[in-house]
This record gives C-alpha cells, sequence and structure tokens, in this order.
C-alpha cells in the first residue's frame, strides 16, 4: 500500500474542522484506502480506536442499513462516550436518503462529530447534497493511480526512461486501477476489469432507471473504443442511423451524463483560442482509467496516440489543472491547462521523429500563439526537438518530474 500523499495534504487541514468530507471518484480508484489512511493519521493522533467509526455500505455485514432511519440508529448505537467521534461512511450512495441522517448528525453533535464520505457518484454532490447539506461540506476527488504513483506501488526506483519504457507501455495500455496491480496474468486483469464495468454499468441502469440498456451499452461502446476523439451528439445519432437504429439526441446527452457521473469517462470543452469563448456542441471525452476501455478494445487496432493523449489529460486533472482544448483557425491545442492564474499549453503525439509534417503539426501551430505562457509537446521520443521556447518532453520524463 502506498501513502496518497497529493490527496491526504489536501484533506489533512479539514480533519477537525466543522465541515463535511466528501470523497468521490470512480469504483475502485482508491477511495477505501484514502480513507484508512486517513483513519490511521486520526488514530496516530491520540484519538481512541473506538471514537472512529467505519461503514462500508459495500460489505455484506452492513446490508440491514438501507436508509437514513437505519443509519441514524446504527451509528447512535456507536457513540457511546462524549469524547468527539469521526465517522467514515464509505459508498454512502447505497443508502437511501442518507443525507437526511447526514444533516441531523451535524446539527446534533456540532463539532463534537467529524463526518467523511465517499460516493461514486457525482450526483453526490449535484442533488443530495447541494440540496440538504449546501455550504458545509468540502469536495475531493480521487483517481487512479498515476504513473508515477505505478511505479512507487511496484517499487521501481532510479531508473531512467530507457529502462522504464516497458513499464509504461504496460500503464499506457491497462491504466492506474490500484488492484489491477495486483494480477499478473492477462486474463485475471480482463477478468477484474469486466467486474468493475459490470458494478458500474449496474450501478448507472439501476439509479438513473435506464430501460434499453441495449443501447446504453452500445452507446458506452462507442465511446469507450474512439477515445481522444472530437464527438458530437449529431455525429452519435448519424453513427446510429448508418446501423438502422434510431436514437434522439436527448436520449444521448442523457446516456453521456451518467457516464460523466460515474466518472468513467470525462467530457472536455473546446476553447476558442482568439475568441475566448467556449464551443458548444462538440466535445472530447477522456476515460478515466485506460485499463477499461482495454476490455472493450480487445478485438480493434490499439489507438497508442489516443490512449498517450488520454494519459496525459489524466495527469494535468491529477495534477489540479483546469483542462480544455483549444482551436485556432488553422488547427487545434491538444490541451489548454489552467492553475492558480497561469496557463500552460500541451501537445501530445505519439512519436514526432524526423517527420516534417509531424513536426509542422505538433510545433508550429504554437506560432499562432502570441502569449509567453509555456508551451509543451510530448511524445515517446527519446530525443530533444526543443525550439523557439517549445518544450519538447519525453512521456515517461514529463510524467515522473513534475
Amino acid at each position: 500500500m502506498i501513502i496518497r500523499e497529493n490527496y491526504l495534504k489536501k484533506i489533512r487541514p479539514f480533519y477537525d474542522v466543522d465541515l463535511i468530507k466528501v470523497i468521490t471518484g470512480i469504483r475502485r480508484c482508491g477511495k477505501t484506502i484514502t480513507f484508512l489512511q486517513i483513519m490511521d493519521e486520526i488514530k496516530e493522533k491520540g484519538v481512541p480506536e473506538e471514537n472512529i467509526i467505519y461503514i462500508n455500505f459495500e460489505l455484506k455485514k452492513y446490508s440491514f442499513i438501507k436508509n437514513d432511519d437505519d443509519l441514524y440508529q446504527y451509528i447512535k448505537e456507536n457513540m457511546k462516550n462524549k469524547k468527539k467521534y469521526y465517522l467514515f461512511l464509505d459508498e454512502i450512495q447505497n443508502v437511501l436518503k442518507w443525507e437526511l441522517t447526514i444533516n441531523s448528525l451535524k446539527a446534533e453533535y456540532n463539532d463534537k462529530i467529524s463526518i467523511f464520505i465517499t460516493g461514486s457518484n457525482s450526483d453526490l454532490l449535484s442533488s443530495e447534497l447541494a440540496t440538504h447539506i449546501a455550504g458545509r461540506y468540502v469536495s475531493f476527488q480521487i483517481h487512479p493511480f498515476t504513473f508515477e504513483e505505478v511505479c512507487e506501488f511496484k517499487k521501481i526506483k532510479n531508473k531512467n526512461k530507457y529502462e522504464l519504457e516497458s513499464e509504461f507501455e504496460n500503464y499506457l495500455l491497462w491504466g492506474g486501477m490500484p488492484q489491477r496491480l495486483i494480477f499478473k496474468e492477462k486474463e485475471e486483469i480482463n477478468a477484474y476489469f469486466i467486474d468493475v464495468l459490470n458494478s458500474i454499468i449496474k450501478d448507472v441502469v439501476e439509479r438513473f432507471k435506464i430501460k434499453d440498456i441495449d443501447l446504453f451499452n452500445r452507446i458506452l461502446e462507442y465511446i469507450i473504443t474512439t477515445p481522444s476523439q472530437i464527438f458530437s451528439v449529431e455525429s452519435i445519432q448519424k453513427y446510429f442511423e448508418s446501423e438502422n437504429r434510431k436514437v434522439t439526441k436527448n436520449t444521448i446527452y442523457n446516456y453521456l451524463d451518467y457516464l460523466c457521473k460515474t466518472f468513467l469517462i470525462q467530457k472536455v470543452e473546446r476553447y476558442d483560442v482568439r475568441g475566448k469563448k467556449i464551443l458548444q456542441g462538440k466535445f472530447k471525452y477522456y476515460l478515466t482509467d485506460l485499463g477499461l476501455g482495454q476490455i472493450m478494445n480487445a478485438s480493434k487496432r490499439v489507438q497508442l496516440g489516443a490512449y498517450l493523449e488520454n494519459v496525459v489529460y489524466n495527469e494535468l486533472i491529477y495534477r489540479g489543472y483546469d483542462v480544455k482544448i483549444g482551436t485556432l483557425p488553422k488547427g487545434e491545442i491538444d490541451f489548454i491547462a489552467e492553475k492558480d492564474g497561469a496557463k500552460e499549453y500541451y501537445q501530445v503525439c505519439l512519436y514526432v521523429g524526423d517527420d516534417e509534417k509531424i513536426i509542422d503539426r505538433e510545433f508550429n501551430t504554437y506560432k499562432n500563439i502570441k502569449d509567453n505562457y509555456p508551451k509543451y509537446v510530448i511524445s515517446m521520443d527519446k530525443f530533444d526537438l526543443s525550439s523557439e521556447g517549445i518544450i519538447h518532453k519525453n512521456i515517461i520524463d514529463w510524467l515522473l518530474n513534475k
């Protein structure tokens, strides 16, 4: 188990603050491990174990807690002294009207209880919490392992990009879900990801009461098997019409929104660099973890260039950037990343090599941007083509050297 300090350092200042700590993220990305690491730190501060209540609602032993009344009753029964309690509720979306109990406990115990919750659906924040506990929570999103964390998990140290290339290629295909690193055989990894994907699909179908499951699965497959591509609802609709399947735009919008809410995919807006405005109608979708795409892409050609772009996007999000796709009159910037008032530009390609067309596409696009913010080209090349202020970085070097 590795210590996920990037998240702990953000959550740590709130351990004893009178705000509900909400931790979200895709299933199996490490939310529970983060919980356990927080609990360990709280114990190290001298909090007795009996004042830490942990409930994982995915465990059968807690299946009797079905609604807010059951939850309230169980917590009250386990609060047996007058000292401060630390309450950890894992995958709380499985409890009906859970927010009513959280609201009641906050009102009843005030600063004598510190509440932490996790959920695998962003709707946790946009509906229940927003309605019942508005202004009284702070949220954090957990992601699968970065490549740096994979290396730490595997105890790989002091290796250069040449030695790490095969490890990175594995990461490029199978992503960073923590548990998948336990398995060695491809069949085991496949089985693991099928189980994760099925559990996510089951959540979506049940939560949003989807009736046309076949259509939902086909839209899911369409998005997952073509990552890093520009989509419009119209293009998806035309795709299904070509297969003699009618589907309304509203249905497509809804299904894509559901997939984003489970953190399976992430929608990225396109930004007009010259006009300085968000462009409507066309978006890109990136996979939160590439392993979930790999099981659906098994019979198709591996799209390493698209996967590499996906890895860079996920890394930028992990580093805390707000990310958009940049559009110019001639060409496109893969990513415009902003944080703390500063900006960075990124072009991503598998290899630049000595291909003049690729060099022109990846480097010369920046000639249309006149500001002085850093401009990067990220690729798997092992040589450096940096020129005229444009920084060319090997992907492994970039991932491991922030």
